[in-house]
């Protein structure tokens, strides 16, 4: 009997992109399963010291504004939400057309086409644009994974805490891959 021949290891792109995709359905299941009280109250400490959840969700959306307006110009970019005014289920729908368009952002960005459009990743007037390619990546999912972690913590600390199929389903990969319609499992 021939040896068996190892499978192809997995195309590390694509495993971006799919880990990209469920970085969005990690603030759905939050989004959907926070107690609206806990969207508006106030952070404990001094008051105007710190952010309250709606307005880490809007900065969140917010900023992958910015990424997107500086780094890929060509595509259209989605309205910015107000923290003071946006409700729960806005900012969820701002979410998910924000995250569509960095996903779009990303599958061009890690391209090795001549023809790819993004080739740098700007955070912001802030500092310097970097090539465009895998740190840009890493650094979208970790900013948004921060503020989920904060979010979850700030909940807890009002008294709203998130049920736990939705502050511990942030780490329920497979499920998430099997939500947003993925056909493999995290590779």
């Amino acid at each position: 009997m021939p040896p068996r021949s190892k499978p192809a290891p997995p195309d590390v792109r694509e495993v971006l992109l799919e880990t990209y995709a469920i970085n969005d359905a990690m603030n759905q299941l939050m989004l959907a399963n926070l107690d609206p009280r806990a969207w508006r109250a106030h952070p404990p400490g001094p008051k105007g010291n710190g952010r309250t959840i709606a307005a880490i969700f809007a900065h969140l959306h917010n900023s992958r504004l910015v990424w997107l307006r500086h780094s890929a110009p060509h595509l259209k970019c989605p309205a910015p939400i107000d923290p003071d005014r946006c409700t729960l289920r806005r900012a969820a729908a701002a979410h998910r057309r924000s995250a569509k368009q960095c996903l779009r952002m990303l599958t061009d960005a890690l391209s090795a086409s001549p023809k790819r459009r993004v080739k740098k990743f700007s955070r912001g007037a802030w500092t310097r644009p970097w090539p465009a390619g895998a740190t840009m990546f890493a650094y979208m999912f970790s900013h948004e994974a921060h503020h989920r972690g904060q979010i979850i913590m700030l909940a807890h600390q009002l008294g709203y805490r998130l049920p736990n199929h939705a502050a511990y389903g942030v780490w329920f990969w497979d499920k998430l891959w099997k939500q947003i319609g993925l056909t493999t499992r995290p590779r």
